[in-house]
C-alpha cells in the first residue's frame, strides 16, 4: 500500500514550479494537497488572492500527480493542521523556503516523516515562484515601482538621528515602514511631513530603487538648501518610511546614519503586528513645542541607545515581555530628555488641555497593554501601544488601529 503524501501552499498562480514540486513529492507516496484558504491567505498575506480558493483547489485537484486536495480549515502559518486529521499522511514534504522548526515539530509531534526539497525547475524550465510572477504583473509599462507612499512608525532610540543628542552617545533608532491601510493624519508623529514631500515628486507610488539611495534623495530633497530655518528633519523620517520591513540605523555625531539594517522576515513582522496598534490622539496643536525644557545628558542618551539595543534583539527573538520591557525603557529614556513629548509647551507656555498624559494614564491602566510610547516626538497624534494581541484588542476598541508593516 503506498504512503500518503502530504504538502500544503496557497498554490496562488498556479506556475511550473508549483507542478514540479507536485512531481518530486509524489515520487514519495500518493500525493495529497492542504490548500490556504481565502481567509489565511488575506491574513498572512495582507491582501486577497489573485484566485479564489474555489478555483485553486480545482486547478490543483485536476493534476494528475495528485491524489485528493483539500482547503485548510486552520489559520496562520499551520493552518493545515485539521487536513493532516483528515489526511493521516506518513511523510510530510515541503521545499525548503517554506520549511520552519514549527512544521518539523508539528511532525515529529504526530509521528511524520518531515522532508525538505530544495526548489529547483523543471529540466529545461525557467525557475518561477509566484512573487516574482505577481511582481512582474504588477508593473506597468512606463514604471518599475511599488504600490502606495508608505509612512513610518519609531519603534525605539528616536531622537538619536539629531546629531545634538547622538554627540553624547552613539546609537540605533529602529523604525517600521507601514502600508497606509488608514487614514495619515497631518502633525500626528507619523512623518506626514516627510512623506507630503514625496508626493510632492511621487504622487502615487515609490519608485523601485535601492531603498537606501531612495531614502537619501527623500533626506536631501527634505533638507535643501533653500529650506527656511534651520532645522534639519531627522533622518530616521526617511529611512523608516523608504526602507521596507523592519529597520535600524546608527547615528553617531552626523545627520545621515553611518549604517543601516533591516529586515523582511515574515514571522518578525508578524510579531510587530500582532502586537502593536495605534491609538489617535489629538494632532499637536500650533505653536507647539516639545524640545521646551529638554535635558540631554550622556547617561540619558546611553539609557536611550541600550533600550533600543534590547528592543532590537527582543524583536528578532519573538520575545514579546522583554519587547516589551525595553520598548517602555525607549521611550522612558526620550521622556526623561524631552518631557514636552508628554507635556508640550504651546507659545512658549505650559498647557494643561494639550498634555496627553490623560491618554496615557488611560490607556496604559488596560490588563492587556504591556508597554506604551507617543509616536514621532509626541505632543499628541498617536499613541503606540504594545498589547498582547492586536486583532483582539482592536475587536474590543474600535479606536484602535492594527498596522500592516511593508515588505517590499
Amino acid at each position: 500500500m503506498a504512503k500518503k503524501v502530504f504538502v500544503s501552499g496557497c498554490y496562488d498562480l498556479l506556475h511550473s514550479g508549483h507542478i514540479e514540486f507536485f512531481i518530486q513529492a509524489s515520487r514519495y507516496g500518493d500525493l495529497y494537497v492542504g490548500i490556504g484558504s481565502d481567509a489565511t491567505y488575506l491574513e498572512y498575506k495582507h491582501r486577497k488572492p489573485m484566485f479564489p480558493q474555489e478555483e485553486r483547489l480545482f486547478m490543483v485537484k485536476s493534476i494528475r500527480y495528485v491524489k485528493d486536495a483539500y482547503i485548510n480549515a486552520g489559520h496562520g502559518v499551520i493552518d493545515f493542521l485539521p487536513t493532516l486529521d483528515i489526511v493521516k499522511p506518513d511523510i510530510f514534504v515541503v521545499n525548503a523556503e517554506g520549511g520552519s522548526e514549527l512544521k518539523r515539530s508539528v511532525c515529529e509531534s504526530r509521528g511524520i516523516q518531515y522532508i525538505e526539497l530544495e526548489r529547483t525547475p523543471h529540466e529545461g524550465l525557467q525557475a518561477r515562484s509566484s512573487s516574482s510572477l505577481k511582481a512582474s504583473l504588477g508593473k506597468d509599462d512606463s514604471s518599475e515601482q511599488v504600490t502606495g507612499i508608505p509612512t513610518r512608525l519609531d519603534l525605539a532610540g528616536t531622537w538619536i538621528d539629531q546629531p545634538y543628542v547622538s554627540q553624547y552617545h552613539p546609537g540605533w533608532a529602529l523604525t517600521i515602514s507601514l502600508e497606509p491601510t488608514f487614514e495619515i493624519r497631518d502633525r500626528c508623529g507619523l512623518s506626514t511631513s516627510t512623506r507630503n514631500m514625496i508626493q510632492k515628486i511621487w504622487p502615487l507610488k515609490l519608485p523601485k530603487m535601492d531603498p537606501e539611495m531612495l531614502a537619501r534623495l527623500v533626506f536631501c530633497f527634505e533638507n535643501n538648501p533653500e529650506k527656511e530655518g534651520d532645522h534639519i528633519s531627522g533622518a530616521q523620517d526617511s529611512v523608516g518610511i523608504c526602507v521596507p520591513g523592519l529597520a535600524r540605523h546608527y547615528y553617531d555625531k552626523n545627520f545621515w546614519p553611518l549604517k543601516i539594517e533591516n529586515t523582511v522576515d515574515e514571522m518578525t513582522l508578524r510579531f510587530l503586528e500582532s502586537h502593536i496598534v495605534l491609538i489617535p490622539l489629538e494632532p499637536r496643536r500650533k505653536g507647539c513645542s516639545v524640545v521646551e525644557g529638554k535635558d540631554i545628558t550622556s547617561e540619558k542618551v546611553r539609557a536611550l541607545a541600550q533600550a533600543a539595543d534590547n528592543c532590537w534583539d527582543a524583536i528578532l527573538r519573538h520575545d514579546l515581555d522583554s519587547f516589551a520591557t525595553a520598548y517602555r525603557a525607549s521611550f522612558d529614556a526620550q521622556t526623561a530628555m524631552f518631557p514636552g513629548m508628554i507635556n508640550p509647551t504651546v507659545d512658549g507656555k505650559l498647557c494643561e488641555q494639550a498634555s496627553v498624559q490623560p491618554y496615557i494614564d488611560k490607556y496604559s491602566s488596560l490588563p492587556d497593554v504591556l508597554a506604551w510610547k507617543l509616536a514621532g516626538a509626541g505632543g499628541g497624534g498617536y499613541l503606540a501601544l504594545v498589547v498582547r494581541d492586536a486583532e483582539s484588542f482592536a475587536s474590543e476598541r474600535p479606536e484602535a488601529i492594527e498596522i500592516h508593516i511593508r515588505r517590499q
